[in-house]
């Protein structure tokens, strides 16, 4: 999403008894526009920058449940929340649910042109990334990637000083691993680490196969 988008949105002023945290069952109040009888109720988590050129790639905001608005008091909404997988708290936001479904199966294959980047988030906060790992890369579908594609994963080499001349010099990158595009969106894309043979980390670059 856009900042834009997220901030228009309505938002959680409280929950029913003065409540600052609700879960399903719960009825909570918001204040906003109604985005529909049935919404998702969302969370602020990441923003994504392109670490070599700075644009700004997008702006994660994850599910963590859905109500139905019930009633309509001027700008203020009455939700009773129908499902949540984390507490619900004061300033989520709430938008029209989009059901993305993810495909279950793929047919694995190279990008159609030459694509590098590198990855710049791993799902779950963590620094290192192993087999099984969701990971963020900034480059998407107008690189030309899309759900099924499998890319190399290398290895950045070592810094290290010249003894003779003093110099700071970088390694050559080595593969380490393979991982496959599960879903693509413009500028970037969520990709499942396949295969790590030794510990991968953001940062380390992402090629074709």
């Amino acid at each position: 999403m856009t900042p834009a988008e997220l901030n228009g949105a309505p938002y959680v002023l409280e929950g029913e008894d003065g409540r600052i945290i609700t879960g399903a069952g719960d009825r909570v109040y918001a204040r906003g526009d109604k985005p529909a009888d049935k919404v998702g109720i969302f969370r602020r988590t990441k923003e994504f920058v392109d670490p070599e050129s700075g644009e700004f790639l997008g702006l994660e905001a994850r599910s963590i449940g859905a109500g139905n608005v019930t009633a309509e008091n001027g700008d203020v909404l009455t939700l009773r929340l129908t499902k949540s997988n984390q507490e619900i708290r004061i300033g989520d936001r709430l938008l029209t649910s989009v059901n993305r479904p993810i495909a279950t199966s793929f047919v694995p294959s190279a990008p159609e042109q030459d694509v590098e980047g590198q990855m710049i988030a791993v799902d779950g906060g963590v620094s290192q990334i192993g087999q099984f790992d969701v990971v963020t890369i900034n480059r998407g579908e107008r690189d030309g990637l899309e759900p099924g594609n499998v890319m190399s994963v290398l290895k950045s080499g070592n810094m290290v000083r010249d003894p003779v001349t003093g110099e700071t010099i970088e390694l050559p990158s080595e593969r380490a691993g393979l991982m496959m595009i599960f879903q693509a969106y413009e500028k970037m894309s969520y990709g499942l680490v396949l295969q790590a043979t030794r510990p991968l980390s953001v940062g380390d670059k992402v090629t074709n196969p």
